[in-house]
């Protein structure tokens, strides 16, 4: 697929980008955070926030108070970038040293998500991420933690991912040369639990987390 906007399109290594919807979902969903580029009284400003991908939009949210959130909501374009680091790539070289990495690029404008049902949808959208089943069993917001949250979802139609995976591209003459080269993976591992101070020793650890991550 090529790129229907000139704002997302991939110029530099332009063999790595891809503007196929399902990987730009992808690669969004499985990344944790995001960074929000933007503008404000002429200054530009990068953010880094949660996101999550709720169906073709991407979603912040916040204190309605929040700079960012603010200026995006009065109609600033906004710069969302993801990436997700798989690998350091060694290279016989210093030159051609790199990573691997999937990377997303959304630029549009953000626009309230007022109607309550959706509002609530993203607030459990936003947890599931977090963690699948933490919804049901934590508490749910109440009015007023859910009225004092600002939701913007930013549509995903001006989008476009690049991907580098593989071995490092050495140059021809300096494939002889005696210099370990290959790729150390990058795997985003959780820890060990670890109990919130005052937590009743009588709770149990739920099955939904023993599944994920073992205690």
């Amino acid at each position: 697929m090529t790129a229907a906007d000139d704002r997302v399109e991939v110029q530099r290594h332009a063999d790595r980008g891809t503007y196929d919807r399902g990987i730009i979902y992808d690669i969004l969903d499985e990344a944790l955070y995001c960074t929000v580029g933007f503008v404000h009284e002429g200054r530009p400003m990068v953010i880094p926030m949660i996101h999550v991908r709720v169906g073709e939009r991407i979603v912040l949210h916040g204190s309605p108070a929040s700079r960012m959130l603010r200026t995006l909501k009065e109609g600033a374009e906004a710069a969302v970038a993801v990436t997700l680091l798989d690998g350091l790539v060694l290279a016989r070289s210093v030159f051609n040293h790199s990573m691997n990495y999937r990377s997303v690029v959304i630029v549009g404008k953000a626009a309230p998500i007022d109607d309550p049902a959706e509002k609530l949808e993203a607030m459990r959208v936003f947890t599931e991420k977090i963690l699948p089943g933490r919804w049901d069993d934590a508490r749910q917001p109440s009015n007023r933690e859910f009225n004092g949250t600002l939701m913007l979802g930013i549509p995903i139609e001006a989008a476009s991912a690049k991907i580098r995976s593989g071995p490092p591209s050495d140059d021809e003459e300096d494939l002889d040369l005696e210099v370990w080269a290959g790729v150390i993976p990058f795997l985003t591992e959780p820890g060990a639990p670890i109990p919130a101070p005052g937590l009743d020793p009588a709770i149990e650890y739920p099955d939904y987390l023993q599944e994920r991550y073992p205690g």
